[in-house]
Order: structure tokens, then sequence, then C-alpha cells
């Protein structure tokens, strides 16, 4: 007997929906897209209208057998592909690959994987929508245009590897003008002054110095030392309270997360990259394994724009909020939240769980340490969205001494009924001010005076990159995590901490783009073209006129500056400085690993030296060189500090500085443990007599013997301590002042 075939394109979702709906359906994965542009060329027909020329990768061949025999088998082939643009894209793909006759094929889309979801969706089937298939061809055309025209000039003009696309040289850009404020940025000194008071009833509080002589103090008013010193010994002991405020203040709830909401969120909360984020999502989406092994989907679609929540999802919480909280935390009314962005359409409902009653408790047994942190804060901000606001209550005394020569400030907040803060604590930090009253007066018991100075704009992270982009309206949902992976992989942006810092290629790349191909990095136009993508998607317009009011231009001015620029114009920048070996002037060029100095006079003369962007001084060390023996300095180079003779070139002779542990090496009992770095900057610990003692660890030491073998002792994780011998299974609790020195390494 011939059954229904559901395709989707992701086997964990194949598996879920096969459990979920038994024997009725055959449910098949196509593994993601079956066809798309070949890799090898173009792959886009600019003369016959911009026409797509599909290929099935030789990786799907066997994919796309196995699919074609089972619906030809099948009674009828359903496509439950992604809800978004992308998704229906893969259905159509699947239908024209498959050739599956349209009178037995129908698209169904679901917003979570639940049996009621599935269910209300087989029960209501639909056609592919073509509009929004164009709107996704029409970005997968646009975006091979320019990756596959612009990548190769920059092969050619820069360094053979790079690439430009439409939204990740836009999102390098925006990563480059932040770096440019930093590095142009000068610190401005300033000082504050705060001092303690005691009550007669000897309550304390701190207040800050805000107004001096009758003029209030501006950021910059307390400018030097001296000038503080100054007024705090001015400052009398005796003050007078002279205004107590209290004002109620309402904090809103948060709606529930969107696609860019929630990478932010995770990122602020726990570190996790935009990627990251959106794994873990999608495996809470496609189903965790529950009680007896069932496959359940535990969130809703992750990407979308919506913050709208169902109706089905709204009673449920409200049913639950008083039972679990209390009948005060229960609106009259449910909440609503409206999209902030006017082009908010890839789904209609916000991030939620497919049920609130799957508390993070309840499920957390099931779930990997990273799934429940990311499920919990989902799971939080929706249920949260459907309480009542916080009230705070803000408190504010001015205190003043006789003559009014100096005016204090207290400031502080509690919390006078939590609200949605009962389930979503973060936004809030309480500081209270005891009660007093005009009139009563105060005695200062200390004062601290504190030197401050201003810090430049912060680099981006994942989380402020993504919002940026979602302010200008660059992007989509689907593409803000795949746009910072590529910058990274492509080498523009490096991650540094939890920022994200520009490379020397990414300096370089932008310069050229803004200065020859200013619309690609333009935020303006590649938000237009958002706005024309969508425009393709409601069916407003054709999806190649848009493609060719962009591509006509660009094509014109591609090969224009293909003839007109030359690499050396590109990647060399002249300076003032002279050659060491034949006197010819120093170039800075551009190469595989950044930005170094070169000699003009190559290839006769190959004299090369690393650029570095700040002139390190080289500080004097009381050795001599045991090569040629004049005094030792030590250097900086881009890995760290250096030892090198002060007379080089003419004596090159280098060492490491390490830093020491003091610790004994147990090996040759001659030599200290100090720390180093792999080419690729990854920590080891090793003798400093190497290569004469050739011993190391991976993990770092402890100046303690291991009670059984005697070797070393090592920090094993973040709450261990474990013998370094590998045959040696001794472990221990580490204490706490250890568990705090490993966190900071």
């Amino acid at each position: 007997m011939s059954k229904t075939l559901i395709i989707v394109e992701s086997p964990t979702k194949a598996k879920t929906l096969s459990k979920m709906l038994g024997n009725a359906f055959t449910v098949l994965s196509s593994y993601g897209h079956l066809r798309d542009l070949p890799k090898s060329k173009l792959g886009v027909d600019v003369e016959k209208n911009f026409e797509p020329q599909y290929v099935v990768p030789k990786d799907s061949k066997k994919i796309v057998t196995e699919l074609k025999k089972k619906s030809k088998n099948a009674n009828a082939v359903i496509l439950a592909t992604d809800e978004d643009r992308e998704g229906e894209a893969i259905a159509w793909h699947l239908k024209e690959v498959l050739e599956l006759p349209s009178d037995k094929t129908k698209r169904i889309t679901f917003h979570e994987i639940t049996k009621s979801a599935i269910t209300e969706a087989l029960n209501h089937p639909r056609e592919i929508d073509e509009n929004l298939v164009n709107a996704q061809q029409a970005r997968r055309v646009l975006d091979r245009l320019v990756g596959y025209k612009l990548s190769p000039f920059l092969w050619k003009k820069v360094l053979r590897g790079l690439s430009a696309g439409r939204v990740q040289s836009v999102a390098v850009r925006l990563i480059v003008e932040r770096e440019k404020e930093r590095q142009n940025f000068k610190a401005e000194e300033y000082w504050t002054i705060e001092a303690t008071f005691q009550t007669k009833d000897e309550k304390t509080f701190t207040a800050a110095l805000v107004r001096l002589n009758g003029k209030d103090l501006k950021k910059f008013d307390l400018a030097s030392k001296e000038g503080v010193e100054k007024i705090v010994l001015s400052l009398p002991d005796e003050f007078t309270i002279t205004d107590v405020t209290e004002n109620k203040v309402i904090k809103k709830q948060l709606p529930p997360f969107t696609t860019s909401t929630l990478q932010q969120g995770a990122n602020r909360a726990f570190g996790y990259s935009a990627r990251q984020t959106m794994r873990l999502a999608q495996q809470l989406y496609e189903g965790i394994p529950l009680e007896n092994g069932e496959e359940t989907g535990l969130i809703t679609y992750m990407r979308t724009d919506s913050v709208n929540l169902s109706k089905d999802f709204v009673d449920e919480t409200r049913a639950f909020i008083p039972k679990e909280y209390g009948e005060k935390y229960l609106p009259k009314d449910p909440v609503k939240y409206f999209a902030k962005s006017k082009l908010a359409q890839e789904a209609h409902e916000a991030i939620r769980p497919t049920s609130v009653l799957r508390t993070p408790d309840s499920v957390s047994k099931f779930l990997e340490k990273n799934q429940l942190k990311l499920y919990t804060i989902i799971w939080q901000r929706a249920v949260s969205s459907q309480m009542p606001p916080a009230e705070m209550t803000e408190a504010k005394i001015i205190l003043e001494d006789e003559n009014k020569n100096h005016t204090f400030r207290a400031s502080g907040q509690i919390v006078a009924f939590d609200g949605f803060l009962k389930v979503w604590p973060r936004a809030v930090e309480e500081k209270e001010l005891p009660k007093v009253s005009g009139g009563e007066n105060v005695r200062k018991t200390s004062v601290e005076q504190a030197q401050h100075f201003t810090e430049p704009p912060a680099r981006f992270t994942d989380a402020s990159l993504v919002k940026t982009l979602e302010e200008y309206d660059i992007g989509r949902p689907s593409t803000y995590a795949p746009t910072i992976a590529t910058i990274i992989e492509r080498g523009y942006i490096e991650r540094e901490k939890r920022t994200l810092k520009p490379t020397d290629a990414a300096f370089l790349v932008t310069e050229l783009l803004e200065k020859h191909f200013s619309n690609i990095v333009d935020y303006k136009f590649t938000a237009q073209m958002e706005s024309e993508l969508d425009k393709i998607a409601e069916g407003e317009t054709a999806w190649q006129p848009v493609i060719k009011n962009f591509y006509d231009p660009f094509e014109k001015n591609l090969k224009e500056k293909e003839s007109e620029l030359t690499k050396r114009e590109v990647t060399e920048t002249a300076t003032d400085e002279t050659c060491p070996k034949c006197g010819k002037p120093l170039v800075i060029k551009f190469g595989r690993f950044g930005k170094f100095y070169a000699c003009t006079g190559y290839p006769e003369c190959r004299h090369t030296a690393p650029f570095e962007k700040e002139k390190r001084e080289a500080k004097p060390l009381d050795e001599n060189c045991p090569k040629c023996g004049n005094p030792l300095v030590e250097k900086q180079s881009r890995y760290g500090s250096f030892i090198g003779c002060s007379k080089y070139p003419e004596c090159k002779y280098t060492a490491n500085r390490n830093e020491k542990l003091n610790i004994k090496c147990p090996l040759c009992g001659d030599g200290e443990m100090v720390v180093k770095k792999t080419k690729r900057g990854k920590p080891f610990y090793a003798c400093d007599q190497y290569p004469k003692c050739q011993f190391a660890l991976w993990n770092k030491p402890i100046n303690e013997a291991c009670p059984e073998c005697k070797s070393l002792l090592v920090y094993k994780g973040k709450n261990k301590i474990a013998c370094s011998n590998a045959s040696c299974k001794f472990t221990k609790e580490s204490p706490e002042e250890i568990k705090e020195e490993k966190i900071e390494q």
C-alpha cells in the first residue's frame, strides 16, 4: 500500500516527524538544497535575463535518486520545508528536480514541530508561493553576481583568497569604521567626588558632588587632581538634607525573542556567537528526545522578525501564571506586541516554547548544558512578556552645606512590585537609600576622589553588530549568523575575546570598495536592495528588473576599474623611511599576513620588516648580547615581547621573553617552567632550557608534587587538580583561591 511522502530539509526534523506521525506517512530528508548555482563558474546567464543555471551537486545525486524513487511510489508528496523564503525555495527546487506533478504535490508549513501544529498544517496544504521563491532566487543571483565578479577583482588587485559580498562587505565596513573611531580617540581625564554620610540613627549612604559654588558640575569640570584635592579639603563635616523625592516608575515588559534579539541576548548572557545560538536553536526546534525517547520540538521556528504570540500560547500562559506565581502576576488583558521594523516578514510568530508547561526545570535532564541555557532564556522571555510591568520606586536625596557651596546627590531605586521581573530578573540593580526627611542634619564620614578617563567606543560584538545591521535594515534573520561567520572565515575579522576586530585586509578592502564601488558598501543602498527583495516576495515587482538595474552599472564600473587600477597602486603606500641595507625608499606593502615594510629595490634588495601600527620603544636590559657583547633590549612584536640585540640589523640575535612560573623543571632540575605559545597562539608550559631539556605540559602546573608519584600537579578544568603523569590517576578538588587563578588564566 502506497503512503504519503513528506520531504523535509533536515534529517533530525525527519526523524522527529516520523515518530510523531507513525506509519501513515514516509518522512525523508533532502539534506538541505538539492541543487544550487555551480561553484566552478558564475552560473547566471546575464545575456538571457539573468537565468540561473542550477546544478545538482555530486553529493546530492544519490539523495535525488532515492527521493525520485520514493515519490513515484507515493500516493501524494508533501513538501514540508521551513516556512521562510529559503524553505520555500528548497520546496520549489525539490518539485523541479524530482519532477513532481502538481496534482499530487502540496506544500505545508508549521511554526512548531508539535502534533497539533503538524495536524493543522496537513489539514490546510497550499501551493508553493512563487513570490517567495523569486525573492530567494533574486537574493541568490544578486549575491552570486557580486561575489563571483568582485572577488576575482580583489584577487588580481589585492590578494588571492579575498572575497566581497553585498551584505558581508557592509558588515566589515561597520567594524572597520568603529575601529577607526577607536584609533582616533583621545582619552580625556575627569574626576568625581563621592562622600559617605551618616544619619543620627547611624545609617549610612553615599552621594556624589553635583554642584559647586552654585554651579552645576559638568563631566569635565573636575579636571585635575590638584583642583579636586582643594575641594575635598574645603568640605565641611556637617550637611543638611534639603530635598527628598520619591517617584513611582513603571518598567515595561520585554517582547518575546526574535532572531536578532535572541542572538543578542545569548551573546550578552553566555558569550555565544550568532552561529552557535542558531545551531542550538535549530536543535531545540527540530526535536529533543524527552520521556520515553519521544522526539519533541521545544521551541517555535527560530528565524523570525515577528514579536507576535499565538492565541493558544497566550491562553496557556495566562492559565499557567496565576497557578505558578499568583493572581497578582496576571494582567487583566493579554499583552500584545508589534514589530518595530516595517519590513518584518519572515514568519508570523516570535520565538517561544511550544508549551509553557515544559519549564526549564522539567526538561533540564534531557538537554545538554548549552541547550538548556538557551531554552531557559527563551522560556523566561516568552512567559515574562505576558506578565505585568514592574513597579519601581526611585528616590533622590539632596544635601548641602551651611553656605550652600557644596551640593551632593544620592540616587537609589528599589523594586516595589517585581511583575515580569519575577521570571526575567536581569534588567534591574537595586540600591536602597535610608528613610530620611528634609531639614535633617547628617555627618560626612569619608570622602573618595576618583580619577577617570573617557573610553573609546567599544568594538562590535556579535550582539551589537546584529543589532546595528537590523537598525540599518541590512540583511534578514536568516543572514545574520552566516554573515558574521563568513567575514571571520575570509580573514577580515578576528575574534578578540567576545569582540570583533578588523584585520589589515578589512581596512584595505573597505577603503578600496568605498573609493571605487561605493554602492556595494553603502548602508542606504544595501537597505534599499533588501526593500526591493521584500517587494518581490510580496508580488509587487518582478525579480529580473531589480537585478538588471543593479548589474548594468556595476558591470560597467567593474570593467573600468580593472583597466584603471594596478595592484601596486592598491597595495603599496609610500613612507619617509629608507632601507637599512641599500638606502632606497621603503614602502608599506600588503601580503598574506598583513602589512609589512619592503624595499623598493626589490628584487636586487629583498629587505623586509614587520609593520607596527605603533612604534614601540625598545626597553634597555642589564644584559649583554652573547653574540657581539652589545647591550640587549626588550622589544615588542605582534606575538608579544622578545629580547634582541641593540645593534640590529648588524647583529640579529633574538631570544624569547617568556613569563616565569617560579617552578623548577621536574625533569632536568636546572631550568624553570615558563609560559610559551604555539605558532597559533595556544599557550603551553615548558622548561626554559629548551632544546637542552624538552619537558613541556599543556595544562598549567602548580608548584606542588603529586602525593602518589611525585610528578608535578596541574590544573584540570575549572574545579580540579590532577597529576601531570598520564599513567597516574590522582585528582582532587581545587580550593577556592586556585579556582579564581584558573579562571583569570
